[in-house]
């Protein structure tokens, strides 16, 4: 096992400060190989909060005084809040390497809410990256060393932690909205593209590879309406236009949004419209 750690005024009672917005208490680094496995057990947590930062392997965290562990694998922060209790074993099989920081102050809350760690936040999936080892690395140094100024430096080291952290937030978040903008624009598109052709909405979610669960509640989301929903009001609405222009009886005009059985198309436009076809061509035909 490796341990290397470091304490403000080398002390290990953690402590609450509110003189100044952040305090680093303290931070370190455990590495397991060979030693079989190494708990930590706070029933009444701590004064302070607590990132854990784990580079490789996992964590084995019981959160909520649960008797069921909740496996955190490497990429993953893991954040504890003051007098929140903490229980968590690291295993020599799963060679884990953990980096940890303690920190405290008058303005805690507000400052990671500000890069984005909102209060409910627990298991931040932040990636892994040397820059989150280097950054933990210079804390510890800095605590060890002591250097001129070093407090002040300990704050803006672990606020480029939390910026760093918000930036893979902030990333992750852009990503996943611009995946779904693409995708609902595509099926609408495509919708548009072939309303009045038989839809299957299972196989079309297939088709690019979501569940048609995910796909439905997304595209409600996005359009405020259910595919089916939307591929029904395309219909209709091309419906209205042929009523008003054409010539074409109600029977072709199913046909061609898309309705073989014209009865089946009556009811269906009765129900959006609140009127049949027929009464519809009546009250709104173009001389």
């Amino acid at each position: 096992m490796y341990i290397n750690a470091a304490y403000l005024n080398n002390s290990l009672i953690d402590f609450k400060d509110k003189s100044k917005p952040l305090v680093v208490g303290s931070c370190g680094t455990y590495r397991l190989y060979k030693h079989p496995r190494l708990p930590t057990h706070r029933p009444r947590g701590r004064l302070d909060f607590q990132i854990l930062y784990i580079a490789s392997g996992k964590v084995h965290f019981y959160f909520d005084n649960s008797e069921m562990d909740t496996v955190v694998s490497a990429g993953n922060m893991v954040l504890y809040r003051p007098k929140e209790p903490q229980r968590y074993v690291y295993f020599g099989t799963d060679q884990t390497e953990v980096f940890w920081v303690h920190f405290t102050g008058g303005n805690v809350k507000n400052i990671l809410r500000g890069y984005g760690i909102q209060d409910n936040m627990r298991i931040i999936n932040t990636g892994t990256s040397p820059e989150y080892t280097r950054l933990f690395k210079q804390m510890i140094q800095e605590l060890q060393r002591c250097q001129t100024d070093y407090k002040d430096l300990l704050v803006l080291l672990l606020q480029q932690l939390f910026i760093s952290i918000h930036r893979q937030i902030t990333k992750e978040h852009k990503l996943k909205n611009e995946y779904l903008d693409s995708e609902m624009e595509i099926a609408m598109q495509y919708f548009n593209d072939h309303y009045n052709a038989e839809i299957n909405i299972e196989e079309y979610a297939a088709s690019r590879g979501m569940s048609v669960s995910w796909f439905i509640r997304n595209f409600k989301l996005y359009t405020n309406t259910t595919p089916m929903q939307y591929i029904v009001s395309l219909r209709i609405a091309n419906a209205q236009m042929l009523l008003e222009t054409t010539n074409y009886n109600v029977t072709e005009i199913g046909n061609i949004v898309g309705y073989d059985n014209p009865l089946y198309f009556s009811r269906i436009f009765r129900k959006q419209k609140g009127i049949s076809p027929s009464e519809y061509r009546k009250g709104h035909r173009t001389e």
